[in-house]
């Protein structure tokens, strides 16, 4: 070969090395996905068995709280979130911006009223303090828990996003309290009642079928999501990840463990 011949020669290995390593390189390189603890964590734990099977790698990335997943999805620190329902996911878009979507829905934790005090809610004393989430789609539903157990009575267009100024009847004068939600678990001794997220709940060993005094109905909008941003929801992995969630083993998985204490949504 003379010396044009070989500089053509190996620029063309050059190219063909980058294109053999390319492909190993993406996919060595895991989807990183957050998680509250729980229920949550333990079936992304089933998901990531059966996306392994498929070529993906799948990190879970836990966290305590209901802001921190939506800010890292949103900045690039993860690839996909499993943690929030859509009216949750539709209030965090509104208000902060973030360029974010489901792109499947998961699970469904019924919301459930907790006490260490009383066995009914017939039995809130009056004045009782009763505790509920302070972020505004679950705090909202907490309110129309209580009301639908007739403990107060709200605005008739407060709807989801109902807040304590809503209430407009409330017979015991029962003081609403909020507080972040993965608090409550752990606050029951400060309340009459608790009205308190399935997946929390789950999280401190309490289950709506045998230990809450009364569980919202099994009707309602707030089925779980997987979110991601939405430059990424037609990547070729998210189709995979929603395919595995949708699974049979891992439906299997859920309704084994949980009982009747998570709902799939598939």
């Amino acid at each position: 070969m003379n010396r044009r011949q070989l500089i053509q020669f190996f620029a063309g290995l050059g190219v063909a090395a980058s294109l053999i390593s390319a492909p190993v390189l993406a996919q060595d390189k895991p989807i990183k996905i957050g998680v509250t603890a729980g229920p949550h964590a333990e079936i992304m734990e089933q998901v990531k068995k059966l996306l392994e099977k498929d070529g993906v790698k799948l990190q879970i990335v836990e966290f305590t709280d209901y802001i921190q997943p939506n800010v890292a999805l949103s900045s690039g620190d993860l690839d996909a979130n499993s943690y929030q329902h859509q009216p949750y996911l539709d209030a965090q878009i509104k208000d902060r911006g973030y360029k974010l979507v489901s792109v499947g829905t998961t699970i469904t934790f019924p919301m459930g009223v907790y006490s260490k005090k009383i066995k009914s809610l017939k039995d809130v004393k009056e004045g009782g303090r009763i505790g509920v989430p302070n972020d505004p789609t679950n705090g909202g539903r907490a309110l129309l828990v209580l009301q639908a157990q007739g403990l107060i009575k709200l605005k008739a267009d407060a709807g989801l996003k109902a807040t304590p100024l809503d209430v407009i009847d409330n017979p015991k004068k029962i003081k609403i309290v909020e507080l972040d939600a993965a608090q409550l678990p752990r606050s029951l001794d400060d309340f009459e009642a608790a009205v308190i997220n399935g997946n929390f709940a789950e999280s401190a060993g309490l289950s709506p079928t045998k230990d809450a005094i009364a569980v919202e109905a099994s009707t309602g909008p707030y089925a779980n999501v997987l979110a991601v941003r939405i430059a990424d929801k037609d990547k070729p992995w998210v189709a995979k990840l929603v395919k595995a969630y949708h699974s049979p083993e891992v439906k299997k998985f859920v309704i084994e463990k949980y009982k009747n204490s998570v709902i799939t949504s598939w």
